[in-house]
């Protein structure tokens, strides 16, 4: 009996589900799919809290990235503590002690567990401008004495966490620009070349040929070396992104073009061509929309290689130098064998990266599969 009644309210529950698909519209499908993505989805949330933390860095950096404490120059990492005497307490990190080697002239630190420095939430500390606008000294978190290295400090005493969180500001917004400037380059030159064809695109398509025949890296090196000496670090970051993207566009060009090709004869092309659109109103209006998804998933799969391409150059010192502060820049001080031996948490930038690009690539193929129409 139970099975007879449960039969009918499963078929009634798949034809209300096939009905709702019917209708349902591209996006909808689109969103539904790449939910049913678990990796992609928890990407998501991974990449949406990286930019909130370095979109607020000033917030949730403890100390100013750039203040220099000779006391404290590669210090190791401060582990935080919640259970004190076997109670629960507020959570509080060990004191240091230093002591200078007489002959290497090397600083070791000891854990000193007399001293207990909690941490307290919503602190005021070193005072910034929240986006050049707010003027104010509050942290997320910090201590009213001692210090607080979660991830350690560099050869000039910088605490390391406060660093990276406002690298990432530059290396992570350089993949967003990149990609913006890639995008319009690509769209526009690939689809010109593929509606018209002809000796546009055989021209268009030699251009793409020889640029992707270049090496990346060493076309980078070169096209970076050529900047000015003299430029703000603003400048040499903008012409960074437009290096980045001269090489970028090319991909998502050949792309573009070949489903302009594919959809030129299409009857909704031939039907808008009759009633008298103009032939830009027919590529942006028209074809263009008609596999926006798919473009979506090809621009964050590009994403890694702008943040790459920027992190590379910056590290090998032809980037962003300092003052500047970015994930490839703050590599650099892991280059040296000796330092990095005596204080491995300077490689923590590239934990940052590596978490960063996987989302991305993840991201990208979830929504590459929630974009395929022919999938499931």
């Amino acid at each position: 009996m139970n099975e007879s009644v449960a039969a009918p309210v499963t078929d009634e529950a798949a034809r209300l589900e096939s009905e709702k698909i019917l209708v349902a519209s591209q996006w909808q499908l689109i969103r539904w799919r790449f939910a049913h993505h678990k990796v992609a989805v928890v990407s998501l949330f991974v990449l949406i809290f990286l930019y909130t933390l370095v979109i607020f860095a000033e917030f949730f950096a403890p100390y100013d990235p750039r203040a220099t404490d000779t006391d404290w120059m590669l210090a190791p990492s401060q582990a935080v503590h919640w259970v004190r005497d076997g109670r629960l307490v507020r959570p509080y990190v060990y004191g240091m002690t230093s002591e200078m080697d007489p002959q290497t002239f090397g600083i070791t630190y000891e854990i000193d567990t007399d001293q207990v420095h909690p941490i307290y939430w919503f602190t005021h500390g070193s005072p910034y401008t929240l986006w050049g606008l707010f003027e104010t000294d509050l942290h997320l978190f910090g201590v009213q004495e001692g210090t607080v290295f979660l991830l350690g400090t560099d050869t000039m005493g910088r605490d390391l966490l406060s660093r990276i969180l406002h690298g990432g500001r530059l290396s992570l917004s350089v993949g967003l620009i990149g990609i913006a400037i890639s995008f319009l380059l690509g769209i526009t030159i690939g689809g010109f070349s593929g509606y018209f064809g002809g000796t546009l695109d055989l021209a268009t398509q030699r251009v793409i040929e020889f640029v992707r025949s270049i090496p990346t890296l060493p076309l980078w090196m070169a096209l970076s070396v050529a900047l000015p000496k003299d430029w703000s670090v603003i400048q040499v970051y903008f012409a960074i992104v437009v290096i980045l993207s001269l090489v970028g566009w090319t991909g998502l060009a050949r792309v573009v073009r070949g489903k302009f090709m594919a959809l030129r004869s299409e009857d909704f092309v031939m039907a808008a061509r009759i009633s008298g659109s103009s032939e830009a109103r027919i590529i942006f209006r028209h074809m263009l929309p008609s596999f926006t998804s798919h473009i979506i998933a090809s621009l964050t799969l590009s994403v890694p290689g702008m943040i790459l391409g920027e992190t590379s150059l910056s590290f090998i010192g032809l980037g962003l130098q300092a003052p500047a502060i970015s994930w490839g820049v703050l590599l650099k001080d892991a280059q040296h064998i000796r330092v990095l031996a005596k204080a491995p948490w300077l490689l923590a930038p590239g934990a940052f990266i590596v978490v960063a690009i996987l989302a991305f690539n993840f991201l990208g193929d979830g929504l590459r599969d929630a974009a395929d129409p022919y999938g499931r």
